[in-house]
C-alpha cells in the first residue's frame, strides 16, 4: 500500500491504472476505522482492481459548534486496517492539499434531498459532504464508489448528485454494520461512556420492534414513527432529534408503507450524535426488514 498526500501524485497513480486497463474504487472516509469502513473496502477490493481510501476529516461539513477538532484520529491505526484489507493507496491530504485557496467558492448543492433529517439540525453539512465527494470524484475519477448505509441520507444526496452532473460513477451503497451489541458502528461511538454506550441501544432495539410491527401488518406511517419515539423516551441519557418514515430514493415523507421507505433516527447521547435506520421494503403481503448487517444479530427479515 502506498500512502500519498498529494492531489497530483494520486490522479497520476489513478490514470496510470486507468490506462493499464484497471478499474478503480473509491471508498471516502474520515478515518478512524472500524468494521463498517473495512466492510466497504472489502466490497471495493472485490469490485475493482485498484482500490483508493481517502482519509480526510472535512472541515467544510462541520458547523461552527461541531466536533471538527475533537473528532478522533489514529492514521497509524488507520494505515494497518487499510494495508491489512490490501488497499492500494491511502489518500491523507492536508486541509491545504484539499483547499489550496482557502474556503471554497464553488459549493455543490443538491436541493429538496438535504433540508430535511439531519440538514435540518445541520445546514452546511451536506454542502461540505457533496463539494468535497465532487473534488475526489474529479481527482481519482473511480468507475465505482462505495458508501455505507447507515448514513442513509448522504448516500441518496450524492447518488441524486451523481446523477443530476452525469459524472461517470457507479455509487453503491453497502449495509449498515452493526456492533455484537446493535449499536451501528461510528466511529463518534468513541465518545460514548459505558452508560451512555448502554442507554445507545435503545436506538437499534426501537428499530427493530418498528420492524416487528411492520412484519405484523402495521403501515401507517405516524403509528411506527410514535412506537420509536415512546422507546427512546423511556431511556432519559438519550435525546431524540427525529424519527421519520420517508421514502428510500427520494426521501420525500411517506404517510404509509409502501414499497422501499427507510426509517430514520438521530439522537444525542452525551457527546455523541448518533443517527441509525432501517429499510422497510412492502410490496403487498412480502414485507423485508433491512437492519444491517451486524454481527450476531439477524439482517434482513421477511413475510411471508
Amino acid at each position: 500500500m502506498i500512502v500519498v498526500e498529494r492531489v497530483e501524485e494520486l490522479r497520476a497513480r489513478c490514470d496510470e491504472a486507468r490506462g493499464a486497463g484497471k478499474s478503480v474504487g473509491l471508498v471516502p472516509t474520515m478515518g478512524f476505522f472500524h468494521a463498517g469502513h473495512r466492510s466497504l473496502m472489502g466490497a471495493a477490493r472485490q469490485a475493482t482492481d485498484f482500490l483508493v481510501v481517502t482519509l480526510f476529516v472535512n472541515p467544510t461539513q462541520f458547523g461552527p459548534n461541531e466536533d471538527l477538532a475533537a473528532y478522533p484520529r489514529d492514521l497509524e491505526g488507520d494505515a494497518a486496517a487499510a494495508e491489512a484489507e490490501r488497499v492500494d493507496v491511502l489518500f491523507v491530504p492536508s486541509v491545504d492539499e484539499m483547499y489550496p485557496h482557502g474556503a471554497p467558492r464553488t459549493v455543490v448543492h443538491v436541493a429538496g434531498l438535504t433540508e430535511g433529517l439531519c440538514g435540518a439540525a445541520r445546514p452546511v453539512h451536506f454542502d461540505g459532504v457533496t463539494t468535497v465527494v465532487t473534488k475526489l470524484f474529479s481527482i481519482v475519477g473511480p468507475s465505482t464508489a462505495f458508501f455505507g448505509r447507515k448514513d442513509f441520507q448522504q448516500l441518496a444526496v450524492i447518488r441524486r448528485m451523481t446523477a443530476d452532473l452525469d459524472l461517470p460513477v457507479d455509487v453503491r451503497g453497502c449495509p449498515l454494520v452493526r456492533e455484537p451489541d446493535g449499536v451501528a458502528m461510528s466511529s463518534r461511538n468513541a465518545y460514548l461512556d459505558d452508560d451512555e454506550r448502554i442507554a445507545a441501544r435503545v436506538l437499534s432495539r426501537a428499530l427493530r420492534e418498528a420492524g416487528d410491527r411492520v412484519l405484523a401488518g402495521e403501515r401507517r406511517s405516524d403509528v411506527i414513527e410514535a412506537g420509536v419515539r415512546d422507546l427512546v423516551a423511556a431511556q432519559p441519557l438519550v435525546a431524540l432529534e427525529y424519527v421519520e418514515v420517508r421514502d428510500a430514493r427520494t426521501l420525500e415523507p411517506r404517510d404509509a408503507l409502501d414499497g422501499e421507505v427507510v426509517l430514520a433516527v438521530a439522537a444525542q447521547v452525551g457527546r455523541a450524535r448518533l443517527i441509525d435506520n432501517v429499510v422497510l421494503r412492502v410490496d403487498g403481503s412480502h414485507v423485508e426488514v433491512d437492519l444491517g448487517v451486524p454481527a450476531g444479530e439477524r439482517g434482513t427479515r421477511s413475510v411471508p
